[in-house]
């Protein structure tokens, strides 16, 4: 039976190795598998929130993915890092929680055709700004896939036709977009020493975050009408997805992974076509090619 330090250095081994220069396939692969988990858990999560309050939804999901992430650092990385991931960590979950009340705020207020294509759009650039300043452009046909991945994300999530853009419905879908864009940098750079205790950091201050504002706002509810197993999906997709992001910023650039990890409005799309028999419209159709498309450009 392995004991828990011959774990520990088995799992760094495997992570080294993640993190080696190397073919950017895997890059593109962990990112689209980070986007199908976040909008999986997305999908769930919406699903829940016919049945009860959205902040309870995302409080309690967000507590589950907090209680699976301890079990993993006790497994992987026992002892805690006491640094700047801590406080990194802290922001990011901080960033997070904003973006998800500016983006549920901003769907409960405003055309979902706009705050949702948005916000993804929004999230994908802020990083890409950064990650561009950072480390200089990528090559030209990975910046026109990235392109191609911007337009594809706005196609499939603004669902039929053009909704006609008003400065009234800017604001809050800006804000949740800035926010989920800055977790993505923050989170790559917190998670430099551990894949794990940044983000046990991060979801312990958005947990304490949206709590806070839940019971002040009055929408905190716990009576779950039969949707905690929906919830529980939503926590366990979002912490796999914030695992698979973190491994692909390991391994990639930032601007590649956080692009390509945005396409969750397609996996959404994609599970209530399937599920719910949902239609996708011809648009949305025509954002599928897109992605598929970016996806090339990116990886080759």
């Amino acid at each position: 039976m392995l004991k828990m330090g011959e774990l520990q250095a088995g799992f760094e081994i495997e992570y080294d190795e993640l993190t080696m220069p190397g073919n950017e396939i895997l890059v593109v692969i962990l990112g689209l598998s980070s986007a199908f988990s976040w909008g999986a858990g997305d999908f769930s999560g919406g699903m829940a929130s016919k049945r009860t309050s959205a902040y309870s939804v995302v409080v309690i999901s967000q507590f589950i993915s907090l209680l699976l992430l301890l079990a993993g650092v006790y497994l992987v990385s026992p002892e805690p890092i006491f640094s700047q991931a801590v406080l990194l960590g802290g922001i990011g979950g901080i960033c997070s929680a904003v973006g998800l009340v500016a983006l549920y705020s901003g769907l409960a207020r405003g055309p979902m055709g706009v705050v949702a294509p948005l916000t993804a759009v929004t999230a994908a650039v802020v990083p890409v700004v950064f990650s561009q300043w950072e480390s200089g452009l990528p090559t030209i046909t990975q910046m026109f896939g990235i392109l191609v991945a911007l337009v594809a994300v706005w196609t499939i999530s603004s669902g039929d036709g053009i909704t006609r853009l008003q400065l009234k419905d800017l604001g809050l879908p800006m804000l949740a977009g800035l926010g989920f864009g800055l977790f993505y940098i923050v989170i790559a750079r917190a998670s430099e020493e551990s894949a794990i205790w940044p983000l046990v950091f991060a979801r312990s201050s958005s947990v304490i975050f949206i709590l806070a504002i839940a019971i002040l706002l009055g929408r905190f509810e716990t009576a779950l009408r039969g949707s905690l197993l929906l919830i529980a999906l939503a926590g366990i997709f979002d912490t796999a997805g914030n695992l698979l992001y973190i491994f692909a910023t390991r391994y990639g650039r930032l601007d590649i992974a956080a692009v390509l990890s945005s396409f969750y409005p397609a996996a959404t799309v994609f599970l209530a076509w399937v599920i719910l028999k949902e239609k996708l419209t011809r648009r949305q159709w025509v954002g599928v090619m897109l992605v598929i498309l970016a996806v090339v450009l990116i990886a080759i």
